[in-house]
């Protein structure tokens, strides 16, 4: 039993590390990294919205004051930390990028501790330094170095990483409350209503209609978008938000892989101590029990 919410957790990740399978298809056809983002906000919108009102209506019942911690999870979490995230693969590179959004969990132990006066234990502490140690190794920003990098760009990725926390401590005011699926819907609602109309997708109807962008949107909306936050907000209701977030940090293992699998690249010895710092910090955040006899 208390293996089942980190699991949980590490398979959300899991999907969201595949996402860059869809991102780039999406890039192939013409779109910019803000139509990716009102694909991914408004497209789970619809379909969740959609689903739940065909087969399961009582989960669209909500609280109007619960309203801001679904426009957090939505607008200050899902919409501004992909953009930011995106302006940061455009400004500098995917693995920088990557780096400085995964300083994400750092933000959520800090801010779970200031709210939820949740425990700053050494498990977490050395799992931080290892979830740190590990995204700078697994993509390759350590030992090489990261060259010549605006503190404008470091900024921006920094922002990345704060806003990826904010899904977890806004998200945790209403896990107990609601069903995982409910919070995602409004969630992804919210995120759409704010970046939708600066997109350019108004411009881009016919293109969405091609194979190609049904094929990479279906992915990017139905497994990397819908079932990653599902199935990570589903495991965030049962256990600490701080570990919950360092467990996602198994994402860019996942992503490296795929690149590895599908794409050709290979993994060198630092990448490899990167992989093993990251499992090592998912250890680390796994609450062990002891049987208590009878």
């Amino acid at each position: 039993m208390t293996l089942k919410a980190p699991l949980l957790v590490l398979a959300g990740a899991s999907l969201w590390g595949i996402i860059g399978l869809f991102v780039q298809g999406l890039y192939q056809f013409g779109f910019t990294p803000i139509d990716v983002v009102a694909v991914r906000a408004g497209g789970s919108a619809l379909v969740l919205f959609v689903f739940l009102a065909l087969f399961k209506r009582h989960l669209l019942v909500i609280q109007l004051r619960d309203l801001p911690f679904f426009a957090g999870c939505g607008i200050l979490s899902i919409a501004f930390f992909n953009l930011c995230f995106f302006t940061v693969i455009e400004r500098s590179s995917n693995s920088l990028a990557v780096v400085l959004l995964y300083t994400g969990p750092i933000f959520v132990v800090l801010l779970s501790r200031l709210f939820f006066k949740e425990p700053l234990t050494g498990g977490k502490s050395i799992a931080l330094l290892l979830t740190v140690a590990g995204c700078g190794l697994a993509v390759g920003l350590f030992p090489a170095g990261s060259g010549n990098v605006s503190a404008v760009t470091v900024g921006i990725g920094l922002l990345s990483g704060f806003f990826y926390a904010l899904y977890s401590i806004f998200g945790k005011f209403v896990a107990g409350r609601y069903h995982s699926v409910t919070i995602t819907a409004y969630a992804m609602l919210t995120a759409s209503l704010f970046v939708v109309p600066m997109s350019g997708l108004s411009g881009k109807m016919n293109d969405l209609a091609q194979t190609g962008v049904l094929v990479n949107s279906g992915g990017l909306v139905l497994l990397s978008t819908i079932a990653a936050y599902i199935l990570y907000t589903a495991g965030l209701a049962k256990m600490e938000s701080g570990r919950a977030a360092i467990l996602a940090t198994a994402e860019p293992v996942v992503a490296i892989f795929i690149g590895v699998l599908l794409f050709g690249d290979s993994l060198s010895r630092w990448q490899l101590a990167g992989i093993a710092c990251i499992l090592g910090a998912v250890f680390f955040t796994i609450e062990r029990r002891r049987a208590v006899a009878a």
